[in-house]
């Protein structure tokens, strides 16, 4: 990982900046648009990453997955409504993604996992509002998260990279969705949302192009680094 940001890895490093910075201005006195725009440059400069090592169709799909995590990122801003469906959008395609690297053989702990984690994110996310009018939304909401992040946990990309940082993005995802209910007043979501979203999205795209990179180099038996 050291290696693959310090050696030409610019985008790497400029979605490291901007992301680990926005955590400390995002509620700085700084106009909305560019907030905008700094939040947005964080998984921007993933998908960037993504297109740029990557040349095929898988690869260029994880570029567009990253890239409308990053717009859902701004539009969220201004309209949660469009920004959850830019996201939605955002959670289909990668499970089409997932979906052509399915692990072929799965311990029982892990189908089970794989199982449980919608119903049950999409049951916490409908529980937890205090205006139950938001209830579904969220759980509906939760149910295409969840699926994304139980494709990423059941597909062949490395599970404590890639499944855990899906898992991760389903997380802070339920904890935007407590604001509306039992930690409305608590600063843990605060705290916990963006470096559990961030990261995420980190670990699967590092570990997405780490895995086709290397899968690319022995396809030509020329060592690739990821």
């Amino acid at each position: 990982m050291k290696s693959a940001i310090i050696d030409s890895r610019p985008y790497l490093m400029l979605s490291l900046l901007f992301g680990i910075s926005y955590y400390f201005v995002s509620d700085a006195q700084i106009p909305g648009t560019y907030l905008m725009l700094w939040k947005g440059a964080a998984v921007g400069f993933l998908a960037v990453y993504a297109f740029a090592r990557l040349h095929r169709i898988d690869g260029k799909m994880l570029g567009i997955i990253m890239a409308l995590g990053a717009l859902g990122d701004m539009v969220i801003e201004f309209d949660q409504i469009f920004g959850a469906a830019v996201f939605i959008v955002g959670h289909i395609v990668a499970i089409i993604f997932y979906a052509r690297y399915r692990r072929h053989k799965l311990a029982f702990s892990q189908k089970l996992f794989a199982i449980l984690l919608v119903p049950i994110s999409a049951l916490i996310a409908f529980a937890m509002p205090d205006d139950r009018s938001m209830a579904l939304a969220g759980a509906a909401y939760c149910v295409f998260a969840a699926a994304m992040a139980a494709m990423a946990w059941t597909s062949r990309f490395p599970r404590y990279r890639v499944g855990v940082g899906a898992v991760m993005f389903v997380v802070s995802d339920l904890l935007i969705i407590s604001r509306m209910g039992p930690l409305e007043t608590s600063m843990v979501p605060d705290l916990l949302i963006w470096p559990l979203y961030y990261i995420g999205q980190f670990l699967i795209a590092t570990g997405v192009v780490q895995t086709l990179r290397h899968e690319m180099a022995a396809e030509s038996a020329d060592p690739v680094p990821a």
